[in-house]
């Protein structure tokens, strides 16, 4: 058993053209935060920001993983910020370094992520996301923010 808490990588767009989203990822923070789950991001803006804002504010750890070298590129509220220096390759490092991933919403950047989740055997939430019906039965589909957490939890504690 290890002794470290789950990590969560949330995904989804730095433009998300929605913006309820950003409050769906506010919410998202503050719940995987006050779980004790470590958050995963991409660093960056929309809901990447808006998760990490969410988790900050509940007292939590978000880690950003950049696509860019700079530091200076991240996102307020992500207490650690890892520029890699890979662009969009940096997905796999993401994913890799999940336990599991929410996918709020999202663009291509969540579709390769969802996808490489899938295909590697780390568990997928999504909430208010248009993925292709293709995604199959890896993916699990939430109705909101809590009932994603939830399916979230049960999966972190098997």
């Amino acid at each position: 058993m290890s002794t470290h808490p789950p990590y969560v990588l949330v995904s989804g767009a730095s433009e998300p053209r929605d913006p309820a989203l950003v409050e769906t990822a506010t919410a998202a923070g503050r719940l995987l935060a006050g779980r004790g789950w470590l958050v995963l991001t991409g660093g960056l803006g929309g809901v990447m920001a808006a998760v990490a804002a969410g988790v900050s504010e509940a007292g939590g750890t978000a880690i950003g993983i950049l696509p860019t070298g700079d530091r200076a590129d991240a996102s307020s509220g992500h207490a650690v910020v890892l520029p890699t220096g890979m662009g969009e390759m940096r997905n796999a490092l993401l994913v890799r370094a999940a336990d599991a991933v929410l996918a709020i919403g999202g663009s291509w950047g969540t579709l390769s992520e969802v996808a490489l989740a899938a295909r590697t055997g780390v568990p997928v939430v999504t909430i208010r996301t248009d993925l292709p019906a293709f995604a199959g039965p890896e993916v699990q589909v939430a109705d909101s923010v809590e009932t994603a957490v939830e399916l979230l939890a049960g999966i972190l504690a098997d």
